[in-house]
């Protein structure tokens, strides 16, 4: 199953569009709130403790570590930068469900190619977000009910009024890692979202359009989770363009948070070689985009990895510029994952059929340093079609977790790829696995989530409890001082911990 020290030579090309190296405009819309402020305050930086100041994100730092300094929590997918970071135990030794949001099942009608339908619950990625603010613990987290949610993580009451959209949120939610009352969200009504959450009721202060800012190849829904860093929000759409924007965060003379945002970047995610190695448009950027160093990795539904030179956030001289490429042959929806060594870690669907997807594999590991060889091992996974992953694969000391589409769990050791033990769930698997304390949860689509004690050294997982919740488990649980926060498509976001004395 191994697939050893692949070369595939590749020219690193540059064929992007004019304005993907000149400053945008702002792109605020009427009545947004997002006027420069009357008193401002230096914007935080986010950092993490022993990290390089030299870099933006410090692999070898961020690797399995908290994000940021100011706000303490899981802020977004995968918890940090390099998208490694799993949330803090201690995990429930006899779980139950201790509270279910909301009363009635988060639904709501949504047009997915040309189709529309009923969509209920929580999805991929869906992982929602947990933090402490004023002596609570809050969970925050879009739905398909179009709605962004605020809930106290011990009574699962509304803390604010719901934030609606124009349509369903599929993607997780990022709390501002700075201490700013600010969650960023996508929705599929075509804008990203800066929310505060500091008044009343949850308020918009900017959004940024899918359209308006360079050609687009796909659709107008955005469903990864940024990332903010030196006052800047990172983010690929499903428009087919990264995007860079800077946000000018601060507190106005009433005490609230303001931002006065800019679009500095924003370049299309395919070029004319990889549209013509697929045939086709569906060039998507569905991840989350991760940090390490200086540069940002993303993939999009074309099978197109990339990582951006962005040091000119840190530096403030500069544009951004294309570092690395390597084409993965077919749809890359999971998120990089970085390890603390700068690998990178990329999970691939299997749906194209091609050449090149045979030939490189469902699940990468690749050095971005040796571009003309970067493969370090690979796995393929070709079983049916959909086939391959959606999951982002959790990276620990000595081991990889991958679960596949069809059912398949892979636990591969990290150095070198080899298989260590597989396990069987029903399918299809599209949540990630979360990994706290040595302990592993993953949701399967019969409504289960289970937990796994994984082995010291040789052995297999081996199955602490089951928990049965009801609609396929799409999502990625949040866990937090604790509890486990996990929505489903039965329509509610669970809150699962040991009962009480």
């Amino acid at each position: 199953m191994l697939v050893g020290l692949v070369t595939i030579a590749f020219a690193v090309t540059r064929a992007l569009d004019e304005e993907a190296s000149v400053t945008a405009g702002p792109t605020s819309t009427p009545g947004s709130g997002s006027t420069a402020p009357d008193v401002t305050e230096p914007a935080s930086t986010t950092t993490t403790i022993g990290a390089d100041p030299n870099l933006l994100v410090d692999p070898a730092a961020q690797f399995g570590a908290r994000w940021g300094s100011t706000t303490e929590g899981l802020l977004t997918f995968r918890g940090n930068p390099t998208r490694s970071f799993h949330g803090t135990g201690p995990v429930p030794e006899r779980p139950e469900v201790l509270w279910r949001f909301p009363d009635e099942p988060m639904c709501a009608q949504s047009a997915d190619r040309g189709e529309t339908r009923t969509w209920c619950g929580m999805g991929w990625t869906g992982q929602p977000a947990v933090f402490e603010r004023d002596e609570r613990t809050w969970v925050v987290f879009g739905a398909y009910d179009r709605n962004v949610h605020f809930v106290d993580g011990l009574t699962g009451t509304r803390i604010l009024p719901d934030f609606v959209t124009g349509d369903i949120i599929k993607g997780s939610v990022t709390i501002d890692p700075d201490g700013f009352p600010i969650v960023y969200s996508g929705s599929r009504d075509g804008f990203f979202r800066a929310i505060a959450f500091d008044r009343d009721e949850p308020t918009e202060l900017w959004r940024l359009s899918a359209d308006g800012h360079g050609e687009t190849l796909w659709n107008d829904d955005w469903d990864g989770s940024a990332l903010i860093l030196r006052d800047h929000l990172l983010e690929g759409g499903e428009n087919s363009r990264f995007h860079i924007a800077r946000l000018g965060r601060a507190y106005g003379a009433d005490g609230l948070v303001t931002v006065a945002p800019e679009l500095v970047f924003s370049a299309p995610g395919w070029d004319a070689e990889l549209l013509d190695a697929i045939g086709d448009r569906e060039v998507s950027i569905e991840n989350s985009v991760a940090v390490a160093g200086d540069v940002v990795y993303f993939a999009n539904s074309g099978g197109l990895l990339q990582g951006w030179d962005v040091s000119s956030l840190r530096t403030g001289v500069g544009t951004p510029t294309r570092v690395f490429r390597y084409w993965l042959g077919d749809d890359a929806d999971a998120s990089v994952v970085v390890d603390d060594d700068g690998f990178l870690y990329v999970g691939v669907e299997y749906q194209r059929e091609n050449a090149r997807a045979e030939e490189v594999g469902q699940l990468v590991k690749l050095d971005p340093r040796a571009p003309d060889a970067p493969i370090v091992w690979s796995v393929p996974v070709r079983d049916g079609n959909p086939g391959g992953s959606f999951s982002t694969p959790a990276v620990l000391d000595d081991l990889v977790i991958w679960p596949t589409r069809n059912g398949t769990v892979y636990g591969l050791g990290r150095d070198d790829g080899a298989e260590r033990w597989t396990l069987r769930l029903p399918a299809p698997l599209m949540g990630s696995p979360v990994v706290v304390d040595g302990v592993w949860l993953q949701g399967d689509c019969a409504g289960v989530l289970h937990a796994y004690d994984l082995p010291d050294g040789v052995g297999s997982p081996r199955e602490r409890w089951a928990v049965e919740l009801g609609g396929c488990i799409e999502a990625t649980p949040a866990v937090w001082d604790g509890r486990i926060y996990v929505g489903t498509r039965g329509g509610f976001l669970h809150a699962l911990g040991d009962p009480p004395d």
